[in-house]
């Protein structure tokens, strides 16, 4: 080699002509009904979890008081009885009969006002658990409807109370909600179909805190909204008056009844309600809530199939 010249460094250049380069990237879209169904599944499968946590709320909620949970009863206690007795006296009916209507109205409706309002706050108030936790989101829903469903279970022991000291007055048929009201065909076996109607409710709460639960992510102003319409909807739905007083005041006419036959959560309280405490029973009640239960259960899984991934990043 010449004085002067750089070494010449040989190298080899090996071009791999075997390499799969795909012609496009291939995108996965959240959007699936498939994905939606297997969140579903799999949350209804981890019962242990949502059941943990809402039990874990219960404990934490009465954490370090002497009593712990029975303040739930004892509170819906003294509700039923100062407002039974109360309005017992302005709508002139017997406490024997009016107490247990208002004790069980008061009882099922706890239970919705907690689906609505808590249901809408099931992914906002879960917010660390679903950024680090890989869980389905139905978990969160299933575990707002379990805390109510073991508060309402609370608010039973009253009902057993009610119904022990006054079981004679609502056993036998004929009686009255209300002067010159329609009689009742009394307590009877049909209190057993109290069961399938709580599952519906139960049903029906999971959905709403499905639904109103995503929408609540993305427009945070509609938990204030729902807050807002539970106070009108209370004022609206029998559980403080019977509906025979509504007729007796306002005079016969068919438009009268669809003041409350228009107000979907009436349906809901009657068909828990009725068997319960020996009322009437009609079946068209059942018709409306189950179309509810349909109508809702589609307009969630749409909801889960379009924005379900969307949810970690609107908490």
């Amino acid at each position: 080699m010449p004085l002067g010249e750089p070494p010449v460094v040989s190298t080899t250049v090996q071009v791999t002509s075997a390499i799969d380069i795909p012609a496009s990237p291939v995108v996965h879209s959240g959007r699936s009904w498939a994905r939606a169904a297997k969140d579903i599944r799999d949350g209804v499968a981890a019962r242990e979890l949502w059941g943990h946590l809402g039990w874990q709320d219960i404990k934490q909620r009465y954490r370090r008081s002497v009593i712990g949970p029975l303040w739930i009863t004892m509170s819906m206690g003294v509700t039923a009885a100062g407002l039974g007795l109360l309005y017992s006296q302005l709508f002139g009916i017997a406490v024997n009969t009016f107490l247990p209507y208002l004790t069980v109205g008061f009882i099922v409706w706890g239970f919705i006002l907690g689906c609505l309002t808590e249901g809408s706050d099931a992914f906002i108030s879960n917010e660390g658990l679903i950024k680090h936790l890989p869980a389905p989101l139905t978990v969160y829903a299933l575990r707002t409807v379990w805390r109510q469903t073991l508060m309402m279970l609370h608010n039973m022991l009253v009902y057993a109370v009610v119904l022990a000291l006054f079981f004679g007055s609502i056993a036998a048929g004929g009686y009255t909600l209300s002067p010159n009201g329609a009689p009742q065909p009394g307590l009877s076996w049909t209190m057993v179909l109290a069961i399938p109607a709580f599952v519906v409710l139960a049903l029906n709460g999971a959905w709403v805190a499905l639904l109103f639960g995503i929408i609540s992510t993305r427009y945070r102003d509609i938990p204030q909204v729902i807050n807002a319409l539970t106070q009108l909807l209370f004022y609206a739905t029998p559980i403080v008056w019977p509906v025979d007083v509504l007729t007796q005041k306002l005079g016969p006419g068919d438009w009268k009844h669809l003041i409350v036959e228009l107000n979907p959560l009436y349906h809901f309280v009657q068909i828990l309600r009725a068997p319960l405490i020996g009322s009437e029973q009609s079946w068209h009640h059942w018709v409306v809530v189950g179309v509810i239960t349909v109508v809702g259960w589609s307009l969630a899984f749409l909801a889960m199939r379009n924005y379900r991934a969307r949810v970690s990043y609107w908490v």
